[in-house]
């Protein structure tokens, strides 16, 4: 190692290819559908919700539900029914109005 790089093999310097997933939402709806488990998606929903309900308004809010049924639609309309509903945890510290 001459000149202070090193590699397994040979470097080339090529578009990158994409995959199906390369989107805003692929990867994370792989991790809200198959790694995370049914406690853990009801836990993000509750975080979600509360933060959302700590100030967020329209058309910002619309947005938000927008989002995440892109990550996942179940995920996203459970988000959307807690806040609409008012019955998600109170929000994080230092997520709602002063």
């Amino acid at each position: 190692m001459h000149d202070g790089w090193e590699a397994d093999g040979p470097m080339v310097r090529s578009a990158y290819t994409l995959r199906t997933n390369d989107d805003d939402f692929g990867q994370p709806g792989i991790l809200v559908r198959e790694v995370f488990n049914d406690e853990q998606r009801a836990q993000l929903v509750e975080t979600i919700a509360g933060s959302l309900l700590g100030g967020v308004r329209e058309p910002v809010l619309s947005r938000a539900f927008d989002y995440w049924k892109s990550v996942d639609a179940d995920v996203g309309a459970r988000i959307e029914e807690k806040v609409r509903h008012g019955s998600a945890a109170e929000p994080a510290a230092g997520m709602g109005e002063a």
